[in-house]
């Protein structure tokens, strides 16, 4: 029988684990945490100021999982660092540190693969593997903190995976990185990347977290949408944007929504006003996404001048648009792409 991981814990969990289980104080429990979230703990041994017993009764009881680094790429350009980590059970996952004017900001991936098959993502190439735990998901963010000796200021779910297809983690692990015993990390400098997964919005929204949520739209219409999104085929256009407004509805939170452009696909100025129809009267604005080339799939980038031109037409329809800053251009920084490389050779 495997282990507990109890890094994917609760405080009051470790307690009642250790009063009702091990006949140990309950007081501990808080201790234990804080030095898992605060301190960065990977061993019992660690906890200098936990009994020896107790830790030794831990060991035999559970684990903590860990993330090791197995490769680090960092871009000469920007700063941007991408990190290939190795989990315990030899899956292998992404994070990506991205320096920002307000500080560092952590990529991490909420499962290894994907399953969702979007057809410009380098994560799908391969399909899902495993799906992370709350702890495996909190060892990404740890380990680059403690690797670059920085404070991580906000934190983005959208490495490799579908964070709603591992809802009940993922929640967990956002409920653990924003607790005040931990890292205490507002959730208002929490986002969530999804694809659009219908039914876990609504979950989503019943929650009342305040993260952003960022919907990965990609194209003005469902035929286009087809294409590039097979989890379009389940949940139609019309569909998801009525979840999405819901959630905003809910929470008051601006959605965010990706559009990732692809030359000659859905990147022309017709496009740009079927969306724009399709979002107005939404608390919303669109993050325009120069896409990564995915030679697997023969997708190519737009050019900088259609970028700025489907910009100007959601500009004067009257949708909030930022372009994406490209970070770590030289370094494969997109998700999937080390993983992927890692594991063909």
């Amino acid at each position: 029988m495997a282990k507990r991981d109890i890094k994917s814990m609760f405080p009051e969990e470790i307690s009642s684990m250790l009063s009702e289980e091990m006949g140990e104080p309950a007081f501990r429990g808080r201790q234990i945490f804080k030095w898992l979230h605060e301190k960065g703990a990977e061993s019992f041994d660690e906890m200098t100021d936990i009994p020896l017993k107790i830790r030794e009764n831990l060991a035999g009881a559970v684990k903590i999982s860990n993330a090791r680094i197995i490769e680090k790429q960092a871009s000469q350009k920007d700063g941007t660092v991408k990190y290939l980590f190795g989990l315990d059970n030899d899956n292998t996952i992404e994070g990506v540190l991205m320096e920002y004017s307000f500080g560092s900001a952590v990529c991490v991936s909420a499962q290894a693969g994907c399953r969702m098959g979007c057809s410009f993502c380098a994560s799908a190439v391969s399909g899902l593997s495993y799906s992370l735990l709350a702890g495996e998901m909190l060892s990404q963010v740890y380990k680059i903190s403690k690797d670059t000796g920085k404070p991580v200021k906000s934190v983005v779910l959208m490495g490799s995976g579908e964070p709603l297809d591992n809802y009940e983690n993922t929640l967990r692990f956002i409920k653990l990185i924003n607790s005040p015993h931990g890292m205490n990390l507002g959730q208002r400098h929490i986002t969530l990347s999804t694809c659009g997964l219908v039914d876990k919005i609504y979950m989503l929204a019943e929650e009342e977290l305040q993260i952003t949520l960022a919907v990965s739209l990609h194209a003005p219409n469902d035929e286009i949408r087809n294409r590039l999104m097979p989890i379009s085929r389940k949940h139609k256009m019309d569909e998801l944007l009525l979840a999405c407004k819901r959630y905003s509805d809910r929470t008051k939170r601006r959605i965010t929504f990706e559009y990732a452009l692809i030359k000659g696909v859905n990147d022309s100025e017709k496009c740009a006003t079927e969306l724009a129809e399709r979002l107005k009267n939404m608390l919303c604005h669109v993050n325009l996404i120069p896409v990564n080339d995915v030679k697997e799939r023969n997708y190519v980038k737009s050019s900088t001048e259609a970028i700025n031109a489907f910009a100007r037409v959601l500009e004067l329809k009257g949708v909030e648009v930022t372009v994406r800053r490209k970070l770590g251009s030289d370094i494969n920084a997109a998700c999937g792409q080390l993983r992927k490389g890692y594991l063909d050779k």
